[in-house]
C-alpha cells in the first residue's frame, strides 16, 4: 500500500472545518520544518508515520497543485529531488525497510 492510498478520512471529522487558511499555514509550517531537518531522512519518516516528503508531493498534485512529480517535489524539498538527494540522503538499512514495510501496512483501511 503506498501512501496515497488510503486518506483515513472520517464523516464529520473536525479537521475537515478547519479553515483553509489555517490549514494551508500548518501544510507551510510543516514542510519548512521538514526542509529544516533534512536529518529526519524519508525511510525514517516511512518508517514510523508511513509517508515521507514525497508523499507530501504526491498529495500537492491530487489536491490540485499544476506539478509535475519533479516540479511537486522540488516546491516540497526546497531544492530539486536529485540536488536534496545527493546532498542529504543516506542508504537505507535492512531494519529501515523492514521498519518501513510494517508502517506501510497499518497504513491500509482499517487497521
Amino acid at each position: 500500500m503506498s501512501c496515497a492510498e488510503n486518506t483515513n478520512a472520517i464523516p464529520g471529522d473536525p479537521l475537515d472545518a478547519l479553515d483553509d487558511a489555517v490549514a494551508a499555514a500548518a501544510f507551510r509550517r510543516l514542510v519548512r520544518h521538514l526542509r529544516h531537518r533534512h536529518d529526519a531522512q524519508n525511510i525514517d519518516l516511512m518508517g514510523l508515520s508511513g509517508f515521507c516528503r514525497n508523499c507530501l508531493a504526491d498529495w500537492i498534485r491530487e489536491a490540485g497543485a499544476p506539478y509535475d512529480k519533479e516540479g511537486a517535489r522540488e516546491v516540497i524539498h526546497g531544492m530539486p529531488s536529485a540536488e536534496w538527494k545527493a546532498r542529504f540522503h543516506v542508504e537505507a538499512t535492512p531494519e529501515q525497510l523492514a521498519r518501513m514495510a510494517e508502517s506501510m501496512a497499518r497504513n491500509a483501511p482499517g487497521h
